[in-house]
């Protein structure tokens, strides 16, 4: 049985510009129950963690502004939400979700979070919709809790780069980021992940896979990874409005498949979280987003 962190709160209401990219929290939970590919028993509701385990990735004192809410105008125009306790609320019980979906893919193999992948969040600051970084938290909770974890891989194939992450573990010889993204999207200026693979507007499916296929094992053997942290983001579709790349739904589909493989083939624990995706029709992003968990079950259960 797969598990997955879930609660009603990642669907936080917001003003009416920001609503629909929001739908998929609640219509994803609902497709994956009708069709059966997961049960009930399937989703736990994650819980805030120990304010301890998020100031080991950001710094106190921005932690401390956000909470209270005295982030200036421009850094939050630079996170893209208005402020609001419960906006914090969810962005925390996210961390907290990705934080126990780690805990829980040591002996299962793998965990997923409906939500997470916030990977624009430096320490000391919010960008891009992210305001606390989850999977960065998540692994520094693994690097500090759990001694047979000495090498963690974070494999980043959001269309954006996850520019944040890669300044978190900039100095971090035990976390290896890879982040394989659209050259010319967000955002503007690049930060340097261990390995930074940028596409051209327009990337096909072939073209895509072929590169991941290139890459990934080799890095597996180079790196030599005990955990994994994947960022499934489905704003790589050709449909979606920010991307600019061109991957059809079955190619994003096959992109999970050879992540998710690998890890399963190489025994190493995976914890999936599920990024952007901006595409016209919310039917495409829920529909790519449950392609991940359907392949996901399909290996793991």
């Amino acid at each position: 049985m797969l598990s997955i962190a879930w609660a009603p709160l990642y669907a936080h209401p917001l003003p009416e510009n920001h609503r629909f990219p929001m739908l998929k929290y609640e219509l994803l939970p609902e497709q994956l129950l009708r069709e059966g590919v997961v049960t009930e028993a399937s989703f736990f509701t994650p819980q805030p963690p120990p304010e301890v385990e998020i100031l080991r990735t950001h710094d106190a004192e921005y932690y401390r502004r956000l909470v209270a809410g005295e982030l200036t105008r421009q850094e939050e125009r630079a996170t893209g939400f208005p402020w609001s306790g419960q906006l914090i609320e969810r962005e925390v019980t996210i961390l907290g979700g990705t934080l126990e979906c780690a805990r829980r893919a040591l002996p299962q193999g793998i965990a997923l979070n409906i939500a997470g992948g916030t990977h624009h969040a430096f320490a000391d600051r919010g960008e891009g919709f992210c305001l606390l970084n989850d999977q960065a938290a998540a692994a520094n909770y693994l690097l500090a809790h759990e001694p047979g974890i000495r090498k963690i891989l974070i494999v980043d194939l959001d269309v954006h780069q996850g520019n944040g992450t890669a300044a978190i573990f900039q100095h971090e010889p035990r976390v290896f980021t890879f982040s394989m993204h659209g050259a010319r999207n967000y955002p503007l200026r690049k930060e340097q992940s261990n390995l930074d693979l940028p596409l051209a507007d327009g990337t096909d499916d072939a073209t895509y896979l072929g590169l991941l296929a290139d890459t990934l094992p080799r890095l597996l053997d180079e790196v030599q990874p005990d955990f994994v942290f994947y960022l499934a983001g489905v704003d790589v579709l050709a449909t979606d409005k920010l991307g600019h790349l061109g991957l059809s739904r079955e190619g994003c589909r096959r992109r999970d498949e050879l992540v998710l493989r690998l890890c399963q083939q190489n025994q190493l624990p995976v914890v999936v979280c599920m990024g952007g995706g901006y595409s016209v029709r919310i039917a495409d992003i829920v529909e790519a987003h449950a392609n991940t968990f359907r392949v996901a079950a399909e290996l793991y259960t």
